[in-house]
């Protein structure tokens, strides 16, 4: 099974892997599983540590690709199919990033785990966190 995680998640994994709920790590955890960290989240961690609204161990250069190789996870670029994809998506949800990763969760057919109620409505298969 592949899965998409949300900027949340990957930040809650990364600091507090026990505010997620425990069914969700075991899944997290199984062999079967494909990690996904969109490059959509290493863009909005690094907006938000240099505006100072998000405190990281490390420059997000080398933060980013330390978390994906402890998570696991494979890098899943932003590509073209991905950015038109959002022209489609009814207006759920306005958030630039997080309708970035549904579309890429569409378009690469892939669960999300996230702690967003509205991720839902957009017809993807989600994966609660919390």
């Amino acid at each position: 099974m592949k899965l998409l995680l949300d900027t949340n998640v990957a930040l809650w994994l990364a600091g507090d892997p026990a505010s997620v709920r425990a069914d969700t790590l075991d899944l997290l955890g199984e062999s079967a599983t494909e990690l996904l960290l969109s490059a959509v989240i290493s863009w909005e961690i690094a907006i938000k540590w240099r505006l100072g609204k998000l405190a990281l161990p490390e420059h997000p250069r080398s933060w980013m690709p330390r978390l994906a190789r402890e998570l696991g996870a494979r890098t899943l670029p932003i590509t073209q199919s991905h950015t038109v994809e959002v022209a489609d998506l009814p207006d759920h949800h306005r958030d630039p990033f997080d309708r970035l990763i549904i579309a890429q969760a569409l378009v690469e057919r892939c669960a999300v785990v996230t702690a967003d109620p509205v991720f839902a409505r957009y017809g993807i298969e989600v994966i609660p966190a919390r």
